[in-house]
């Protein structure tokens, strides 16, 4: 069965080059802005910003 509630999948892209890297998930109602974290990003090989985006590919 799916879940209820709130809490939702988000993706994090990499803010350099554009790709998604992370998926995870957040409750919208505590949080309701984008969030900004710094992450490793596979194709910069090196620690860069991630936004989230709400595009699962």
């Amino acid at each position: 069965m799916a879940k209820k509630g709130a809490r939702q999948l988000i993706a994090w892209v990499c803010s350099v080059c554009k790709s998604q890297n992370y998926i995870s998930e957040k409750n919208k109602t505590n949080t309701p802005d984008k969030m900004k974290i710094n992450k490793f990003c596979k194709k910069c090989r090196k620690h860069t910003e991630h936004r989230e985006s709400d595009k699962l590919d």
